[in-house]
């Protein structure tokens, strides 16, 4: 017996023997989390705190962007757009003029520009880049706001109720008022999320229910996951409430988590209510459900927890250390989806260790365990699949390898993409706002790539007509000297000059502008900023730190592995195909969003990319996922080999008799992730693919078929290692066939 069973057994029996008490204590904790992150208790919620913007790697755009904000030269803009109306009109004049007034007289507002107010008004309305072309007698026209302060601030509150009251002044002047801008395109993004979070769950709980009512044959055992995914939600939303004060967080990471979250609970969940169930038939054979003992019931759970409960731990600390990763990447936003994500999986690990053994005993009498028999059949659908593969090993192999590899090539053609607008839906009122408005205020449009000089302006200005040669720039802007340098003498200072190129932010001409301007020596000291300069900063940081983060994430893996299985063969060759497995299903990602296949099935609209922080997602979420079922396989794989069985009876028997719980968890994270690839907005619904697509692959083809198939080719050599490193397991290993129930079931109580 390891040391660490009899501590898991005690916990066990402390939640059985004071159930209520846990369960109380976890009905405050769920109340109080909700409560906070909903902003029900304290000042704001969650919600109000989170972000949306270019993502934050070290370099040159991110250096850029905050010399920018420094000098002020930054702010949020509130437009209202005014169309059908003649720009003519007197009227319409005088009540524009009033409106600016009034907007100007809120307080961190910066300036106010509209075409009436413009000196030289109305000699040559179609001279202001506020004007539309077309007949001015029903043309349209901007307000523009600058403000300072933070999206979804008071400034911003205070202007848009100033714009919204303008509205009514405007009205009998023209046919259409719309009120848009950067501050109203984060509350949207933000609103989103919440709507994407509440559809998902909406699907996955009612879905997964359903489904282990099937596996459990009753509601009570198949509630007592979902009871524990809820608490779990609630854990994680408050866990992100906190890291929101610590570090920004981008809108996308609630969904990312709290999806994480809801799978591993329900995983776990599935997992030690079934093993309770056979704990129970162990130490009560043949009594009825209505005649369990107390001591009965709490014996089953402490081997529940002893037994499931070291597995939900050791698969926990895979996923964790997965998750952790991404903190070793220099992204803001990506060390705030590691730091998070493995705050969840701990939340996941304590309900399932605590609340759910402590439901498990209030519920035994309640869970109808003859209507569903935990120990599976010796012969079945999985063992038969397993003996399939087992005759032709080398080909069955080969065979799978190959479809996967065939389905990753799309992975090859790999574009990565930092959307803005386009992560909402096509309809969205902020997305059509700034789409329509691209199109009809060409000269109202940013800038899609910003340089910011430490030079003069004169310097600036002779250098520009080098950068508007260069291809795919269409026009540049006159250079804005936003401040004086620091020791800088003359007039030397911080210069911006406003680059625009065929297309948007992130297509082609400005990728490849930003990367020739980043390269480019001019004289003076120079930051290219703008969505695709931090792209490239954030792919060039990644490539810098990928490295040692797959050291860090294989190798802690391998040890993992190596301490349940003795084996060094066991442990690589998972590796090997857990690469092998999510490179195809990044394939197939690539094959959907960026290709743009399944748009109208899936209803989205392809952004000719994968959002930047795809990649690392899948790879850190669907490697930890990938070695859970692997835990789950081989820890009845290495109980039937000690107990004397040959390798391939081990392993067949081994499949059959883990293959349900395995399917019936990865059906489970497949509806999880499906439901939130059924959201609106774009990254959510990428990762839930990906992610959806990851955990099918892996439990179908590499599980079922291919782990066989080379456990049975390789033989004896399975379990090969050093004979140092065997000596290593055998003083610290893991042992999975032994039982803890069996030695201190009898233990005196106390």
């Amino acid at each position: 017996m390891t040391e660490r069973a009899p501590l898991l057994f005690r916990l066990g029996r402390s939640a059985a023997r004071h159930r209520g008490r846990y369960v109380a204590a976890w009905l405050v904790l769920v109340v109080l989390g909700f409560a906070t992150s909903l902003g029900l208790v304290g000042n704001e919620s969650l919600f109000d705190r989170l972000g949306t913007g270019e993502l934050e790697a070290p370099g040159q755009a991110q250096t850029g962007r905050e010399l920018l904000d420094e000098s002020g030269a930054t702010g949020l803009t509130v437009m209202l757009r005014v169309d059908g109306a003649d720009v003519r009109d007197a009227g319409l004049a005088g009540a524009v003029e009033e409106l600016v007034a009034r907007v100007r007289e809120v307080d961190g507002v910066r300036r106010v520009d509209a075409p009436m107010t413009t000196p030289g008004w109305p000699a040559d309305p179609r001279s202001l880049v506020l004007v539309g072309e077309g007949d001015p007698a029903s043309g349209s026209f901007v307000v523009v706001a600058e403000t300072g302060g933070d999206p979804g601030g008071p400034v911003q509150d205070a202007t848009v109720r100033e714009l919204e009251a303008g509205m009514e002044l405007l009205a009998p002047y023209a046919d259409e008022l719309t009120i848009g801008g950067s501050a109203l395109l984060v509350e949207d993004i933000v609103g989103q999320i919440e709507d994407d979070l509440k559809r998902g769950e909406g699907i996955a709980l009612p879905l997964s229910l359903l489904l282990m009512v099937v596996v459990f044959g009753g509601f009570v055992a198949a509630g007592m996951p979902i009871v524990g995914a809820i608490a779990a939600i609630s854990g994680g939303l408050a866990i992100l409430l906190g890291f929101s004060h610590v570090m920004e967080l981008d809108a996308s990471v609630v969904n990312i988590v709290t999806v994480m979250g809801l799978a591993l609970s329900i995983d776990y969940g599935l997992l030690l209510v079934s093993r309770f169930r056979e704990e129970l038939a162990r130490v009560a054979p043949g009594v009825s459900s209505h005649d369990l003992t107390r001591q009965q019931v709490e014996d089953a759970v402490a081997g529940a927890v002893a037994t499931a409960g070291r597995t939900v731990l050791f698969s926990g600390l895979i996923v964790g250390i997965s998750l952790s990763g991404l903190m070793f990447f220099e992204a803001t936003v990506m060390r705030a989806i590691g730091a998070a994500g493995v705050s969840v999986v701990l939340v996941a690990l304590v309900v399932a260790l605590t609340l759910v053994p402590a439901l498990c005993s209030l519920g035994a009498r309640r869970l109808g365990r003859r209507r569903g028999a935990e120990a599976a059949p010796e012969e079945g659908v999985f063992s038969r699949l397993a003996a399939a593969g087992q005759r032709r090993p080398a080909l069955t192999t080969l065979g799978s390898v190959a479809v996967l590899l065939l389905l990753a090539v799309p992975a090859l053609d790999l574009r990565l993409n930092t959307s803005g607008v386009e992560l909402l839906p096509a309809d969205a009122e902020q997305r059509v706002f700034f789409e329509q408005l691209d199109e009809d205020f060409p000269a109202l449009v940013a800038p899609t790539v910003t340089v910011v000089a430490r030079a003069t302006p004169e310097q600036v200005a002779a250098w520009a007509a080098d950068v508007e040669a260069l291809d795919g720039v269409t026009r540049i802007d006159p250079p804005e000297l936003l401040g004086a340098a620091e020791g800088g003498g003359g007039d030397a200072g911080l210069v911006a000059l406003g680059i625009h190129t065929d297309g948007g932010t992130m297509d082609d001409a400005a990728r490849d502008v930003s990367r020739t301007l980043m390269g480019s020596d001019p004289g003076f000291p120079t930051w290219t900023t703008g969505q695709a300069a931090s792209l490239h900063d954030f792919t060039d940081s990644v490539l810098d730190r990928a490295p040692v983060a797959a050291l860090w994430i294989a190798g802690a893996t391998f040890l993992l592995l190596f301490l349940l299985t003795g084996s060094v063969v066991i442990p690589v060759k998972a590796l090997v195909l857990n690469v092998i497995s999510l490179g195809a299903s990044l394939g197939i990602t690539v094959w959907v969003f960026q290709w743009g296949h399944l748009e109208s099935v899936l209803r989205f609209d392809s952004a000719g990319g994968i959002e930047s922080v795809i990649p690392l997602l899948v790879l850190a979420f669907g490697f930890g996922l990938s070695m859970d079922y692997e835990v789950f396989l081989l820890a009845r794989i290495i109980e039937l080999h000690e107990q004397g069985l040959d390798d391939d009876t081990a392993v067949r028997l081994g499949l059959q008799r883990s293959g349900r719980i395995i399917t019936s968890a990865a059906l489970i994270m497949v509806i999880v992730f499906s439901g939130f690839a059924a959201g609106e907005m774009l990254v959510i619904k990428q990762t839930g693919l990906a992610l959806a697509v990851a955990v099918l692959i892996d439990a179908t083809i590499v599980r079922m078929v291919i782990v066989p198939a080379t456990m049975t080719m390789l033989g004896r050599w399975n379990w090969w290692a050093p004979a140092w490193m065997t000596r290593l397991h055998e003083r610290y290993g893991v042992s999975e066939h032994a039982s803890p129930l069996a030695a201190v079931t009898h233990a005196p109580r106390g």
